[in-house]
């Protein structure tokens, strides 16, 4: 009949509620099915009915070589295999068999039992023969139960291998979050940058990057994760320089002396971040002609480097920021200017960082 065909005519029966008993789903689905996969279904040493188990008894045991179980297959009726998996769990457990199979001739779960965690977390694949496609269905039965396959250990090497892709996608799957959480809270420029050429798109103003900035503070401080509200986005548009509104309410701008650059107990003026940034690193390099390399050979940020010898370095892909945001600090040496205060910020701890200690406890920079 080939195993196609005989899927076929198993849909059909499920559809008509034709299997009504484990014994039918045994004779009528399991043993058909296995015939086509090459298994001596005849041979009573090779595919094991009844396996007897401490007194207890396992459906099916496929034997290689005879006698030995390499999978145990277990049956329930239709629609009543929920919480079966404990039962065969133990049961392979006892003798240490790798692979384990719980069906109701609908449904089709397969297990590694030495594997960790729960068993649903010890679950390969799962087939619904009404849900899934017949290719994908016998791509599956092929793949863990053929004969020669699990003779050979291929169907359990294949099946550890695919165990370990959906352990992978369940740790990403947790961390997910964190990460979102994390890229949120760094704020790293390109995000940054991101978001305010959307908003551009969107209405045709580019807000400046501290304003994108304050915006994902504000998410993360009210809902813990991002999520637009049309009162926040208000708040942040009423403080912006570039609302294409006029208010009659005074601008919030930031004082001069709310950025402050103290270098050997010396008090330098700046009217901006960038201006404080700058400043700093031309006073550092100055002082240090070993500075600016020990700096960049640092760990920048996720893809672009603060300071580099080729402005188009500090912006790989966007030579307009590299020509309308980028300063020659010293001769040869280029920085970046395209951030957000708190990116300043950071980049100004990290200069502290790997200036001299004796000349670091006589600076003091703030911009954040």
């Amino acid at each position: 009949m080939g195993l196609s065909d005989h899927l076929k005519k198993v849909q059909n029966g499920l559809r008509q509620g034709s299997f009504t008993s484990e014994a039918s789903v045994s004779q009528g689905i399991l043993l058909p099915a296995l015939n086509e996969l090459g298994w001596p279904v005849f041979d009573t040493s090779i595919v094991v009915p009844e396996f007897s188990v401490e007194n207890r008894r396992v459906d099916y045991a496929l034997c290689h070589p005879k006698n030995k179980p390499a999978v145990f297959l277990e049956v329930k009726n239709v629609g009543l295999s929920d919480g079966a998996d404990r039962q065969l769990f133990e049961y392979a457990f006892h003798l240490g068999v790798p692979m384990a199979i719980l069906t109701d001739g609908q449904e089709w779960s397969f297990y590694l039992p030495g594997e960790q965690g729960r068993y649903d977390e010890r679950r390969v694949y799962k087939i619904d023969l009404l849900e899934r496609s017949l290719d994908e269905i016998e791509k599956r039965l092929v793949r863990y139960l053929k004969y020669q396959n699990v003779t050979s250990g291929e169907a359990l090497k294949s099946a550890r291998s695919d165990y370990q892709n959906v352990s992978k996608f369940r740790v990403i799957a947790n961390n997910l979050p964190k990460a979102w959480e994390s890229i949120l809270q760094e704020q790293d420029s390109i995000l940054l940058e991101l978001l305010a050429e959307k908003v551009e798109d969107l209405c045709g103003y580019k807000p400046d990057l501290d304003v994108c900035s304050r915006f994902l503070d504000e998410q993360i401080n009210s809902h813990g994760t991002p999520r637009v509200e049309k009162k926040t986005v208000r708040n942040i548009s009423e403080r912006s320089t570039k609302s294409s509104k006029p208010s009659s309410k005074k601008s919030r701008t930031r004082k001069v002396e709310d950025y402050s650059l103290t270098f050997k107990d010396q008090d330098f003026s700046a009217g901006s971040a960038r201006e404080v940034m700058t400043t700093l690193f031309e006073l550092l390099a100055k002082e240090d002609d070993t500075f600016l390399e020990r700096f960049a050979s640092r760990k920048h940020g996720r893809k672009r480097r603060y300071l580099a010898k080729d402005k188009y370095e500090l912006y790989p892909g966007r030579p307009d920021l590299a020509e309308d945001n980028s300063v020659e600090v010293v001769s040869g040496w280029w920085l970046g200017t395209n951030y957000s205060r708190k990116n300043i910020q950071d980049i100004i701890d990290l200069a502290l960082e790997v200036s001299e200690p004796q000349l670091r406890s006589r600076i003091k920079a703030r911009v954040h």
